[in-house]
């Protein structure tokens, strides 16, 4: 693993930080580049947001914001999400337990 990732998935898990809150989740989900319609949904799959937000467990949120970090190194974002991601305000993470 890179050493960029692995400082930013270090970061994203500090303080018991499980995603971005949704309003932030959904403004990430924008910068990614290549999305596309699969099927029924998305490639990568939507953030869990709206009424997934309350229908998901904390570690389906976790994992799919994972994908979404892995989508964004794949596509030679990971720089530019990772200074969204630095940038965010602590309440503007969905912590574990909240």
């Amino acid at each position: 693993m890179n050493t960029e990732k692995s400082k930013l998935l270090e970061y994203v898990k500090a303080n018991n930080r499980i995603c971005p809150i949704p309003t932030e989740w959904n403004k990430l989900y924008q910068l990614l580049k290549n999305t596309k319609r699969k099927g029924g949904g998305w490639e990568p799959a939507l953030p869990l947001i709206l009424a997934a937000w309350w229908e998901t467990s904390e570690i389906q949120k976790v994992l799919r914001f994972i994908d979404h970090i892995e989508w964004a190194e794949s596509n030679g974002q990971l720089e530019e999400i990772s200074k969204f991601l630095f940038e965010l305000k602590e309440e503007e993470w969905h912590h574990l337990g909240e």
